[in-house]
């Protein structure tokens, strides 16, 4: 067994470590420092230095004198497009998405999920939106929005079951709240396709998201549109905004079954 408690003679400590570290940056972070990295990841400083050191020799971060610290090079986000590029529903959904935004007035994203977040692959939103502004590579939370609801609301029971039980683990004191939202949530997808995020997340905040369950064993997207409340009632999420992101997601469906 390593350090990390994994048994698999297979698993390399040392990449995942590696990788960890590039994972600790966020969307908004343009530099951050050891001590920084040490702390997101749990990590001794003095490892934290030596990946950071390995990382910058290999290409994939890039040292600044001022401030003392590092940033993502080019090569991270290469990879990060070279993947995206190979996603047909980014290309397939963006004149949707772009209209759906125009109507509504609203922010209309597209994510994935990366442990117990999801993460924006795509965003498009008016220029008169008042909501909440977050862009490709931000994360937001599984348990409380409604992108996040609509993912658990795909999985298989008990996939999500073991998801729900992570999600558990990381907030115990909020986990009876959190859980009233989700079986709320798996309600509304049953009856209504979609799942709704009404001031969950943020109070400021109204959304609804439809998932994109993949036909060929591809990883489960969600389309979501977000709002201000004071702009877009629940109401308008219910009976207008619902109904036209499910009818997005079909024709997005529709499209990807004829490539």
């Amino acid at each position: 067994m390593d350090n990390n408690g994994h048994k698999d003679r297979k698993f390399v400590t040392a990449l995942a470590r590696g990788l960890d570290v590039l994972k600790s940056f966020g969307a908004g972070d343009r530099f951050l420092g050891n001590n920084q990295i040490a702390e997101r990841t749990g990590l001794a400083k003095s490892t934290v230095s030596r990946l950071t050191y390995t990382l910058c020799e290999k290409g994939y971060l890039e040292y600044a004198e001022e401030p003392n610290k590092y940033r993502l090079s080019s090569s991270v986000f290469s990879l990060g497009y070279a993947s995206l590029a190979q996603m047909d529903v980014r290309r397939i959904a963006r004149p949707l998405m772009q209209a759906l935004a125009e109507h509504t007035q609203a922010s209309v994203n597209l994510g994935i999920r990366d442990q117990l977040n999801m993460v924006y692959i795509d965003t498009y939103r008016n220029a008169s939106t008042y909501a909440v502004q977050l862009n490709v590579g931000s994360e937001i939370c599984i348990s409380t929005t409604s992108m996040g609801r609509a993912y658990l609301a795909a999985l298989e029971k008990e996939k999500r079951q073991e998801l729900m039980e992570k999600i558990r683990q990381s907030d115990k004191a909020n986990w009876s709240r959190i859980n009233e939202g989700i079986e709320r949530a798996l309600s509304e997808y049953r009856e209504r396709g979609y799942c709704l995020s009404l001031g969950d997340w943020r109070p400021e905040s109204h959304a609804v998201a439809v998932p994109l369950v993949p036909e060929k064993g591809s990883e489960i997207m969600v389309f979501s549109c977000s709002g201000a409340a004071f702009q877009l009632s629940a109401k308008v999420f219910e009976e207008d905004i619902g109904p036209r992101l499910v009818n997005l997601v079909g024709n997005v469906k529709t499209v990807l079954r004829y490539q």
